[in-house]
C-alpha cells in the first residue's frame, strides 16, 4: 500500500494504480474525456491535470502512478486554469453546436465538463470550417464536427474487440478518425459491434436507431442477459416510454465485461415483425380472436385426442423455467412420442459423446484471456458467437498463436499461423492426425502408446493433407503452457470426433470451449430436449417458438401436420397456418434463467411491459397443463444436474 495526500487528506491506496484510479476509489472527482476505466490510459485530453508537490509541471492523473508520500492537489487555481484552457482548445477545434447535438443536455461528457467549471461560452472562437459526416454505415453515424480526437473509439476497437478498423489520418487540425485506409465506415472492415458508440464521450459516434429519440441520462436502465446465442452477454438496456432506446454492454457482466456484438446491440431494435396480442383460433378456415380459455381448451382437446401422434417442439431461446415446464407437460404428462428443442440437431454429437464421458471436460470463456495458443476447430466466430470471436481477436494482439481447422472459408484463417482445410466428414481423421503429430514431435503431456508415424501417414492419406501441415499445426497449438481449443458441436460429424478432440485436449493440456448454439441449448440438453426431429407423420404439433423466427426446414416439417398449435410473440409463416395461436412475452418482457455455454446460470429481467393479453411462456404452459390435467410441478434446478454435462454447472 502507498500513503498519499490528496487535497490535504491522507489516504492509503494500492501500489501501482494511477492517481486518477486512486481518486476514483476515494470518491474524489477529477474530470476526464479521453480516459475510460476499461481502456488503457492515453493522456491525450489533458483535462485530468493535477498538481503534485515536487513536480515542475502539472501531471496527467490518468497516466502517472501513485508513489508513497505523494502530495496531490486536484482543485488548486493552477489546476482550474489549466482545465479551462484545455476545454477552450477542445471546443475551438471543431463545431460543437450543442443545441443541435443529440447528446446535448446530460449525455455529453464534454458539455458536462464545461458546465462543471462554469463555462457558459467559447473563450476561443472555432474556425467554422465544416467537417464531413459519414452516414454510410447501417447502424452508426460518424460526425466529425463533434469529434474531440480522444481516440476512445480507436482503443475500444483494438483493445476490446481486436478488429483494429479505426485509426487516425493527417496531423494537427486536419486529424480525422478514419476506417481502414480512409474508406467510408459502411464499406470498411467494421463488424458493427457498436463499441465505438458505447465509449464515445460526445456525439461523434451515434446510433442511427436511437439518435434524437431520448437521453441516456433520463432513460431507465435495466440489466439483463442477451439471448442471441449461448454466450449470455450482460446487457444494459435503456428504456423510455416503454420502448428500447438503445442497448449497451454491461461493464460489470462477468461473461462479456461490456463487449457486445451486433446481435445483442442492434438486432433486437430491428425486429419489426407484427406482434401477436390476443389468442387466435381457426374458425371456418380463418384465424379469429378468442379468449384464453377457448384457445387453451381447443389446444388441449387436440392434444388429448392424438397423444400418441403428437409432437412437441420448443425454442432453446426460452428460459429454463419454460423448458422444464414444457418437458413436464409433454414428456412426463402426455408422454408425447417426440418432445425436443428446435436446436437439438446442432448438439446431437455432443449429447452422444456425453454417453461415454463421465465428467465435465470443458472450461471457461475466461481461459481465453490467458491462452498462449488457440485451435479453432470448425468454429465460425465471425458470424456466430461473435463476442467470443472478439476475445480471440484481441488475444492475437498480444501474440497468441492461432490455428484454424475448417472445411469452409473461415474469416480467421487470414489471422492464423497455421491452417488445415479439409473435406466434410474428415473431422475425426484430422483430429487423429493432430494427435499423432503432437506425439511425433514429442510434445504430448500424456502417454501415447500407438505408432505415431503410421497414424500420421494414415491421417494424411485419408484427409489429403500433407504430414508437414499436421506437424506445423501441432507445433503451433502446443506453443505455451495454456492452449485453448474452440469448437462447434454442430459441425462435428459424430460423437467420435468430439471424443477425439477431448483426447487431443488432454494430450496438450488444453481447455476446451464449445459453442452451444441457442441461448439455452445447454439447458435443453440437460433436460433431455435434444431428440432429433423425426419425419414421422404427426396428427398434432405444439411448437413453442417464443421470439424465434422459424427456419424454412421447420416450416416444411410442419406443413403436413393436420393440427398446429403455435406459442409465439410475433407473426410468422407458422402462425399464419396454425389452428391455435397463443401470444406470449418477448425476451424483453420476460424474466427467467439461462445456462450459458460455460455452465454459468444467469437471470434475465423484464425491460418492457407486455400487451395486456400476452402471457409469459411458462404461464401459458402451466395453464395448458391445468386444462390437460397433468402436473407441471418440480424443481428445474435439480433437473439441470441429473445428468453429466460437458461443463461444470453451478445452480
Amino acid at each position: 500500500m502507498a500513503t498519499i495526500t490528496i487535497n490535504q487528506q491522507t489516504y492509503e491506496v494500492p501500489d501501482g494504480i494511477t492517481v486518477l484510479q486512486a481518486a476514483r476509489q476515494l470518491g474524489i472527482f477529477i474530470p476526464t474525456l479521453c480516459d475510460h476505466p476499461h481502456l488503457t490510459p492515453y493522456g491525450g485530453c489533458r483535462l485530468c491535470m493535477v498538481e503534485i508537490e515536487g513536480f515542475r509541471t502539472l501531471q496527467a492523473a490518468c497516466t502517472i502512478p501513485v508513489a508513497n508520500n505523494m502530495v496531490i492537489h486536484t482543485e488548486s487555481e493552477k489546476v482550474k486554469k489549466a482545465r479551462e484552457f484545455a476545454l477552450s482548445l477542445i471546443f475551438s477545434e471543431r463545431n460543437h453546436f450543442c443545441p443541435y447535438c443529440q447528446v446535448s443536455g446530460g449525455d455529453c461528457e464534454l458539455q458536462n465538463a464545461a458546465y462543471r467549471i462554469g463555462m457558459t461560452h467559447w473563450p476561443l472562437q472555432p474556425n467554422w470550417q465544416p467537417f464531413p459526416v459519414d452516414a454510410s454505415h447501417p447502424y452508426i453515424i460518424l460526425e466529425h464536427n463533434r469529434c474531440i480526437l480522444c481516440r476512445r473509439c480507436i482503443r475500444a476497437c483494438s483493445e476490446l474487440v481486436g478488429v483494429n478498423t479505426l485509426g487516425v489520418a493527417n496531423r494537427g487540425a486536419r486529424t480525422f478518425i478514419i476506417a481502414d485506409f480512409e474508406v467510408p465506415l459502411g464499406e470498411s472492415t467494421c463488424v458493427s459491434c457498436g463499441m465505438c458508440v458505447q465509449v464515445c464521450p460526445t456525439g461523434a459516434m451515434i446510433d442511427r436507431k436511437s439518435a434524437y429519440q431520448g437521453k441516456k441520462s433520463e432513460a431507465r436502465h435495466v440489466e439483463t442477459i442477451c439471448t442471441g446465442c449461448s454466450l449470455g452477454c450482460g446487457l444494459d438496456v435503456l428504456i423510455t416510454d416503454n420502448r428500447i432506446l438503445s442497448i449497451y454492454g454491461n461493464w460489470d457482466a462477468p461473461v462479456n465485461r461490456g463487449v457486445l456484438c451486433k446481435v445483442g446491440r442492434y438486432y433486437p431494435l430491428d425486429d419489426d415483425r407484427p406482434r401477436l396480442t390476443t389468442p387466435l383460433v381457426r374458425k371456418n378456415g380463418e384465424l379469429k380472436p378468442a379468449t384464453w380459455e377457448e384457445a387453451l381448451k381447443k389446444a388441449a382437446s387436440a392434444l388429448r385426442n392424438h397423444t400418441k401422434q403428437s409432437a412437441a417442439l420448443i425454442s432453446a431461446r426460452l428460459n429454463v423455467e419454460s423448458l422444464y415446464t414444457f418437458r413436464k407437460v409433454f414428456a412426463e404428462g402426455l408422454q408425447s412420442p417426440l418432445v425436443t428443442s428446435l436446436s437439438a440437431h446442432a448438439l446431437r454429437s455432443l449429447v452422444d459423446a456425453l454417453g461415454d464421458l463421465d465428467e465435465p471436460f470443458e472450461g471457461s470463456v475466461a481461459d481465453l484471456d490467458n491462452a498462449t495458443s488457440i485451435l479453432m476447430m470448425r468454429a465460425d466466430l465471425a458470424h456466430e458467437h461473435e463476442v467470443l470471436g472478439f476475445f480471440v481477436r484481441r488475444s492475437l494482439n498480444r501474440g497468441v498463436h492461432l490455428t484454424v481447422a475448417d472445411t469452409r472459408e473461415n474469416a480467421f484463417a487470414a489471422l492464423a499461423e497455421a491452417t488445415l482445410t479439409f473435406k466434410e466428414g474428415h473431422q475425426s481423421a484430422v483430429i487423429e492426425g493432430l494427435i499423432a503429430a503432437v506425439a511425433r514431435l514429442g510434445l504430448s503431456r500424456t502417454d501415447y502408446s500407438e505408432d505415431a508415424v503410421a497414424n500420421l501417414a494414415n491421417a494424411a492419406k485419408v484427409t489429403g493433407l500433407a504430414t508437414d501441415e499436421f506437424l506445423k499445426a501441432a507445433y503451433q497449438i502446443t506453443r505455451g503452457d495454456k492452449p485453448v481449443i474452440v469448437y462447434d458441436p454442430a459441425t462435428m460429424q459424430d460423437a467420435g470426433a468430439i471424443k477425439a478432440l477431448v483426447r487431443l485436449a488432454r494430450m496438450i493440456g488444453a481447455t476446451l470451449i464449445s459453442l452451444k448454439g441457442d441461448a439455452n441449448a445447454l439447458a435443453a440438453v440437460q433436460l433431455g430436449l435434444a431428440e432429433p426431429l423425426r419425419t414421422t407423420a404427426y396428427e398434432v404439433a405444439y411448437v413453442a417458438l417464443g421470439d424465434e423466427v422459424p427456419c424454412e426446414a421447420l416450416v416444411a416439417a410442419m406443413e403436413d401436420v393436420p393440427f398446429l398449435i403455435i406459442q409465439a410473440s410475433r407473426e410468422s409463416k407458422l402462425t399464419a397456418r396454425a389452428d391455435v395461436v397463443l401470444p406470449v412475452y418477448t425476451w424483453a418482457e420476460e424474466s427467467g434463467h439461462y445456462l450459458n455455454l460455460e455452465g454459468r446460470l444467469q437471470e434475465t429481467h423484464p425491460c418492457l411491459s407486455a400487451p395486456e393479453q400476452a402471457k409469459s411462456n411458462e404461464t401459458v404452459l402451466r395453464e395448458l397443463a391445468e386444462v390437460l390435467g397433468v402436473s407441471a410441478e418440480g424443481d428445474w434446478r435439480i433437473a439441470l444436474t441429473q445428468r453429466v454435462a460437458p461443463v461444470a454447472i453451478a445452480v
